[in-house]
């Protein structure tokens, strides 16, 4: 067991969730789920309860915990990409399964968990400092979904 585990509650779907971000990651997997030992308030006994997954290497539990906490941007999941091809596979991904799209490279799967699809090239124009990253930031702050080409063009003004 890991000494450090991502706990992201879910209303009731924390399975299927955790199956989807296998599925579409590479490094993902679900590992063990366990259910309800006996009736709670957001379910019965032998209801889904915690499901053990990974995204991208790191260890997560989903908790199937009920509706009274909803998600929200100030926990992401950050995914680095280094193609524009990578970036759209995982963009569209979460999107078209229920998803939506937000500002500046975020989107939201259907179950409100936010996700971060930046590529590498965003972060280092970021982290270069200057008038190259303030251009790559201006055109940034005009995306839904990060363009790879266009932050290049700006970076290099």
């Amino acid at each position: 067991m890991a000494k450090n585990t991502i706990c992201v509650w879910y209303d009731k779907h924390a399975e299927e969730a955790a199956r989807f971000y296998a599925e579409t990651f590479p490094d993902s997997s679900v590992g063990a789920i366990h259910r309800a030992p006996g009736d709670y308030p957001a379910g019965q006994q032998g209801d889904v309860l915690v499901v053990h997954f990974t995204v991208c290497g790191v260890a997560c539990i989903g908790l199937n915990g009920g509706p009274q906490i909803k998600h929200n941007e100030a926990f992401s999941f950050q995914i680095s990409t280094e193609t524009q091809e990578e970036t759209d596979r995982y963009w569209n991904a979460i999107v078209d399964n229920g998803g939506e799209e937000s500002e500046c490279g975020w989107c939201k799967d259907k179950w409100g968990v936010s996700w971060q699809i930046t590529p590498r090239v965003l972060m280092e124009a970021l982290s270069a400092g200057g008038p190259a990253a303030k251009r790559a930031f201006d055109a940034m702050m005009t995306m839904r979904k990060i363009d790879v080409a266009a932050i290049e063009a700006a970076r290099r003004g």
